[in-house]
């Protein structure tokens, strides 16, 4: 229960960052709102290091620096996927591929899962499938590009979730702090050799900051859960985060959601619940 209830925050967190993220990517170019938001990120996880303490072990350095080349990644491109959008059919594709991806090297790992999760596993990736649904023929589609970055977000983000699970459960925060130093160095490099491809247009630097705050506090959750529980489960359950995306940018932006979307909304709270059990 106590890996269920991290994970399902770690989804609310991420589902909110996400909707910051692109919505701060619209109003530059993609990496002047990850060079904010990363080292913003940076800093929660610095404040928390006394409290939750930081083994920096081999394991959690090497690890620890393998996630953050994929959070660099993720930032970047899932940010440039939802400035694209539209928002509530591009996020829930990135979450299918970064469930598929820790769901399976979990389950050979040797993960089991009772009867019960057997059944709410499935409908858990059913649900994040429904979500995913488009709206007919009338409505936005996305793009052939979008779908593409769509698609590179969410392996981005599963190697990020699989790499923070190899770490050392003994490290504390230690997986975290140096993930977040090296995508913050890695975004930092990558804008001062484009600098002159970044625009000028000024970046919203408190939706920016926020956002990273945000992926932060989601980053934490899901490390802790998926020391606390199986990968497969945290992992599909985390991945319920578009949920917040597609909620959000309902009422903020004022997309439509497609009837098939509320159902998966409730196949997902039916799929927890079964989860919750096992």
């Amino acid at each position: 229960m106590t890996a269920l209830l991290l994970a399902l925050g770690s989804s609310l967190a991420y589902g909110c960052a996400d909707f910051l993220g692109g919505l701060g990517a619209r109003k530059a170019h993609v990496l002047r709102t990850v060079m904010i938001a990363a080292p913003a990120s940076l800093v929660v996880e610095l404040l928390l290091w006394p409290v939750l303490g930081a083994s920096f072990s081999p394991g959690a350095l090497g690890w620890g620096a393998a996630s953050g080349v994929a959070s660099a990644a993720a930032f970047a491109l899932l940010y440039k996927t939802l400035a694209i959008g539209p928002m509530n059919i591009l996020s829930p594709v990135t979450a299918l591929v970064s469930a598929m991806l820790p769901v399976s090297i979990g389950l050979v790992q040797g993960e089991r899962l009772g009867a019960v999760g057997l059944i709410g596993l499935p409908l858990a990736l059913a649900a994040v499938i429904l979500v995913s649904a488009g709206h007919g023929a009338k409505a936005t589609r996305p793009s052939r590009t979008a779908l593409l970055l769509a698609l590179g977000a969410g392996a981005a983000i599963a190697l990020q979730l699989i790499f923070l699970h190899q770490a050392p459960s003994d490290s504390g925060i230690a997986p975290l702090i140096v993930g977040r130093a090296v995508s913050s160095a890695v975004t930092l490099s990558a804008a001062g050799l484009m600098f002159r491809r970044l625009g000028t247009e000024r970046p919203a630097y408190g939706i920016s900051a926020a956002a990273g705050v945000l992926d932060s506090v989601a980053n934490l959750l899901f490390l802790l859960a998926a020391r606390s529980g199986d990968l497969a489960v945290v992992a599909v359950i985390t991945a319920l985060y578009p949920a917040g995306t597609v909620l959000l940018a309902r009422g903020v932006l004022a997309e439509r959601i497609h009837r098939g979307q509320f159902i998966g909304l409730g196949i997902a709270a039916v799929a927890v619940s079964l989860l919750a059990l096992t």
